[in-house]
């Protein structure tokens, strides 16, 4: 397929020699492709777009994307093929797989995730996650990591275990050593957080209601499988397990 400039081309050599073959001399090609762009161009119909051909996978397209939409674009191609096959598909599983990246791209489209930026007040908001810890006398630790924006640092403190009165502890003093307590705490969904989700409302945990209650904080959590939500204690959490974590070099 020819470019636009090399078209172009071709069309002003016919224009200056009004001769098909003195043409393709001029621009490189044959004098069967200049005949072509000069008829195209006399219908006013550009040669530039690719035609399009029937696909073998053209008629199980409906099934494809319903299996994509059902399974919100994790279905792997060798399954989908494989349903396929039972409904009649004579094409390769290469052509199964062209299809899927095709139909998956442009599922992908409109759910594509837009992060803006978190704009809170100072003091506002405190994020905490856990880490894997190095082991300290044969035990595997916890790190606690929190995070406070509009803050400098981070806190990390190594636990023994993540129990609700270690987690109590620790934000005890992530409180203490940031001078006062936030407004929110935000957090995932883990036990000693959330017991339960009833039509998508979270159920806290009671020692956690006691817990906010007493400190006068409001505990949040994020959504589900969902940590781009708190993405300023998850950066954290990296640095400390990279930082923190005895390594052999």
């Amino acid at each position: 397929m020819k470019s636009d400039g090399e078209i172009m081309e071709i069309l002003e050599a016919y224009d200056l020699t009004k001769s098909l073959r003195a043409a393709a001399q001029l621009a490189g090609c044959s004098h069967h492709t200049v005949a072509k762009h000069v008829a195209a161009r006399d219908a006013g119909r550009p040669l530039a777009e690719p035609v399009a051909r029937d696909k073998i996978t053209d008629e199980y397209l409906p099934k494809i994307e319903e299996l994509v939409e059902k399974t919100r674009g994790r279905i792997r191609a060798d399954v989908t093929h494989q349903k396929l096959v039972g409904m009649g598909y004579a094409g390769s599983e290469r052509s199964t797989r062209r299809a899927m990246a095709q139909v998956k791209a442009e599922w992908k489209l409109g759910r594509v995730r837009v992060h803006r930026p978190w704009v809170t007040e100072p003091g506002g908001w405190l994020q905490y996650d856990f880490g894997d810890g190095p082991y300290i006398d044969g035990v595997k630790t916890v790190l606690f990591v929190a995070w406070l924006a509009w803050s400098r640092f981070r806190i990390v403190i190594a636990l023994r275990d993540r129990t609700a009165p270690s987690v109590f502890a620790a934000l005890d003093r992530s409180f203490r050593i940031a001078g006062g307590a936030p407004t929110y705490v935000l957090t995932d969904n883990e036990k000693t957080v959330t017991v339960s989700h009833v039509a998508g409302v979270p159920v806290r945990n009671l020692q956690t209601v006691d817990f906010a209650r007493y400190y006068g904080v409001t505990v949040l959590t994020c959504q589900p499988a969902d940590p781009a939500s708190k993405g300023g204690v998850e950066n954290a959490v990296k640095v400390a397990k990279a930082d923190i974590v005895p390594r052999d070099t």
